[in-house]
C-alpha cells in the first residue's frame, strides 16, 4: 500500500496545481469541491468551476475508489483480472472553455493494482492528454504536441510517436469517420519498465499538461468572437459528447464501478448544439477544420 499513498499524494498535488492555475485565468470564480464516498469502496475529490469568464466549465477531479470484483471495462483485455480485489486512482479532467478559438482539452493520469489469492498481483498505470479545436491554430497544434513530446523524451525515442499514434486511434469516431480533436497522447496498460520508471512517466505527462495548455488560452482567451464561431463551438461539442457516451473507457469504467454519476458526467460541456445533416461551406474556416485537423498528421519534426 505504500506505493498507492505516495501515488495518490501525488495526484492530490496534481490536482491543486492544476486547479490553481486555471484560475489564474478568472476573474472572480473559483474552484468548488465536492468530497463523496463510494459505498462499496474509496471515493474522490470533484472540482468543479462554471459560468467563467474564460472557461464555461472546467472540472479536475480526484478519485480513489476500490473493491473486490474489477469493473468489466478494466477486464475486457485482462480477463484473468475478473473476480480480483482492486484499487484505482486517479486525477481526470475536462476544461470546455467559452471563447471558441480557446480548444476544448483533456487530461487524465491513473493507476491500477489488482490482484486475487493464489495469484500474483498485478499494476498499471494510464492516461495522457489531448486537445479539441473548433478554430485551429497550426502554432497552437504544433506547440501542443512539442510539450507531449517533451513529456516522452527521457522515456525513449520511440515512446512520443507510439503513444501520439495511440491517441489518434482512440480519439477517433468510427460513426463519423473522423477524429475527436488534433491529439497528443494516450497510453494504458503502462508497466513495460520497473514500478519507478513508469510512476516517473506518469508524473511527466501530469506535470506537462499545464505547459501544453495554457499558454494557448493565453493567446487565445481575448480573440474576438459572434454568433456564427459560437454556434459552430455548441454544434462541435455534440462530437465530444458522443465520443464520451459511446466510446471512453474511462466514462463507462467510472459508471460500472459504481462511481458517483454527477463526477464522472461532469466531462459534459453545459450547453450543446446539434443540427440534422449539416457539413461547413466549402472554403470556410469550418471547413478548414475538418479538412486539415480532424485526421492524424505529424504535427513536429524529431
Amino acid at each position: 500500500m505504500e506505493d498507492i499513498e505516495r501515488i495518490k499524494t501525488y495526484l492530490l498535488r496534481l490536482q491543486n496545481t492544476i486547479c490553481s492555475a486555471l484560475e489564474l485565468h478568472e476573474t472572480s470564480v473559483k474552484f468548488e469541491e465536492d468530497a463523496w464516498q463510494r459505498p462499496t469502496g474509496g471515493g474522490g475529490l470533484t472540482r468543479v468551476l462554471a459560468d467563467g469568464d474564460t472557461f464555461e466549465q472546467a472540472g479536475v477531479n480526484f478519485s480513489h475508489v476500490f473493491g473486490d470484483k474489477m469493473p468489466a471495462p478494466a477486464t475486457a483485455l485482462r480477463p484473468e483480472l475478473e473476480n480480483c480485489n482492486f484499487h484505482a486512482l486517479g486525477v481526470s479532467l475536462v476544461i470546455h472553455p467559452r471563447n471558441p478559438y480557446v480548444p476544448t482539452a483533456h487530461a487524465n493520469v491513473r493507476y491500477f493494482f489488482a490482484e486475487k489469492q493464489n495469484h500474483p498481483s498485478v499494476w498499471w498505470f494510464g492516461g495522457g492528454f489531448d486537445l479539441t479545436p473548433y478554430y485551429p491554430f497550426e502554432q497552437d497544434v504544433v506547440e501542443w504536441h512539442q510539450y507531449a513530446s517533451d513529456a516522452c523524451q527521457a522515456f525513449g525515442p520511440d515512446v512520443y510517436p507510439r503513444y501520439k499514434k495511440w491517441c489518434d486511434d482512440y480519439f477517433y469516431l468510427k460513426h463519423r469517420d473522423e477524429t475527436r480533436g488534433v491529439g497528443g497522447l494516450f497510453y494504458d496498460d503502462l508497466n513495460i519498465w520497473e514500478f519507478e520508471r513508469c510512476f516517473e512517466f506518469m508524473q511527466s505527462v501530469g506535470n506537462h499538461f499545464c505547459k501544453a495548455y495554457l499558454p494557448i488560452v493565453q493567446r487565445r482567451k481575448n480573440n474576438t468572437y459572434g454568433q456564427r464561431q459560437r454556434e459552430f463551438q455548441l454544434y462541435r461539442r455534440g462530437r465530444y459528447v458522443e465520443f464520451n457516451l459511446l466510446y471512453d473507457r474511462g466514462t463507462m469504467f467510472g459508471l460500472q464501478s459504481g462511481g458517483r454519476t454527477e463526477s464522472i458526467l461532469m466531462s459534459l460541456p453545459p450547453v450543446v448544439n446539434w443540427r440534422y445533416h449539416w457539413s461547413p461551406e466549402p472554403g470556410s474556416p469550418e471547413a478548414e477544420l475538418y479538412e486539415n485537423y480532424l485526421k492524424p498528421r505529424e504535427w513536429i519534426n524529431r
